[in-house]
């Protein structure tokens, strides 16, 4: 029996890795297909960004008998403002920062040496650095900074080419979003019509977990990251730290990755902080711990409606994969991916043991000797 078993399962995976090995010498079909995702990956990312925080206040107002077509109008023209706004007021700001932050990034390590060398001449740090292993410290303190802000340089620089396709954005964003909006109740059940008509419950029980689940995570980091980043704009204003605007944009963005995309977004702002001075990176770093505990403390137990229900091992690996297929952009997907399909994957091993059990009690039913059988003819026979 176990092993019929594992000859069936072994054989299996040996057909799923040999259609892998097929699909791989034929390029002409999945190239397209690559093409295509890499096209609309960006406008589907910012389209389910802003379709789950919008959804709640388009039912609200449908609710308040405002017809749902005109609800969607009036959020259209609530965010056209408020981009509008920011293209008057923030935009250029920022345009500038991301452009002197990519051509200074090659002298900001010489900076920052220098200000540790300066640091070095104070007394009391000289009795716990021996003097000869200076040298040796800079030298690898220089070759750990250069791969820092060559990673910086290289991923703010792939976070904004989008803008180089700003037209496709612009062109489908709003299309795709004000369907989902409008549609969102229609959604549901087209899909349940791919479940088999024993499952459809199932199926709607396993859609559902996925769209609350997606819900939780995308609507809740989006405004808890809002409101994390008034708050260190807010502080980096005080104390005049550089680039603050563009160090805020990043920490909008990183802190979607869990547990380490608070330590991603405050590398940036110690070594910008250090370029100037010792004293404004400690600064920085006060502001950063403060709007972090803020957000710990009061801001995600309010807002979010549920953590992740993913180990943090799972998710250290999830986006140590996602980091190195897709950069950035790769960390910041794995997670809402692999909450999806591990929902999917457990309804529907539960839908198979359903069906098995289904069958072995039909088959137990059906057998001739079965005296539990009120229809075994057997039992008339005694």
């Amino acid at each position: 029996m176990l092993q019929r078993r594992f000859f069936r399962i072994g054989a299996g995976i040996a057909l799923i890795l040999l259609i892998v090995y097929l699909g791989t010498l034929v390029d002409f079909i999945f190239t397209p297909i690559a093409s295509l995702i890499s096209l609309t990956i960006v406008p589907l990312l910012i389209t389910a960004f802003l379709y789950y925080p919008l959804r709640p206040v388009v039912n609200y107002m449908e609710k308040k008998k405002l017809k749902r077509s005109y609800s969607i109008l009036l959020m259209y023209l609530i965010v056209i403002i408020i981009l509008a706004i920011f293209s008057i007021i923030g935009w250029p700001t920022l345009r500038d920062q991301v452009t002197s932050f990519i051509e200074n990034a090659p002298r900001f390590t010489q900076s920052i040496i220098t200000q540790i060398q300066l640091l070095q001449q104070n007394p009391t740090i000289q009795q716990y650095i021996p003097a000869e292993n200076n040298q040796e410290m800079i030298a690898k303190l220089t070759e750990y900074l250069n791969t820092i802000f060559d990673w910086l340089s290289v991923h703010i620089s792939s976070m904004f080419s989008f803008i180089s396709n700003f037209v496709l954005v612009v062109a489908t964003v709003p299309i795709m979003l004000y369907y989902l909006l409008k549609d969102d109740k229609r959604l549901s059940p087209q899909l349940l019509k791919l479940f088999p008509a024993g499952h459809k419950e199932d199926g709607k029980a396993m859609l559902d977990e996925m769209d609350d689940s997606l819900s939780s995570f995308i609507a809740g980091r989006v405004l808890v990251n809002l409101a994390l980043c008034v708050l260190l704009y807010i502080g980096f204003l005080i104390i005049d730290l550089p680039y603050s605007l563009l160090l805020v944009f990043l920490a909008f963005f990183l802190n979607f990755i869990p547990y380490i995309g608070a330590i991603l977004s405050a590398v940036p702002v110690a070594i910008v902080g250090l370029i100037e001075s010792p004293a404004m990176g400690i600064w920085a770093i006060v502001i950063v711990i403060i709007a972090q505990m803020i957000q710990n403390n009061l801001l995600e137990p309010i807002i979010f409606g549920k953590q992740l229900d993913i180990h943090p091992f799972t998710i250290v690996v999830l986006l140590l994969v996602g980091g190195d297929m897709g950069g950035i952009l790769g960390m910041l997907l794995v997670i809402p991916l692999y909450m999806v399909v591990k929902i999917g994957i457990v309804h529907i091993y539960g839908m198979y043991l359903k069906d098995k059990m289904n069958h072995n009690f039909d088959d137990h039913q059906n057998k001739p000797n079965n005296p539990n059988n009120p229809n075994n003819d057997s039992i008339f026979k005694l």
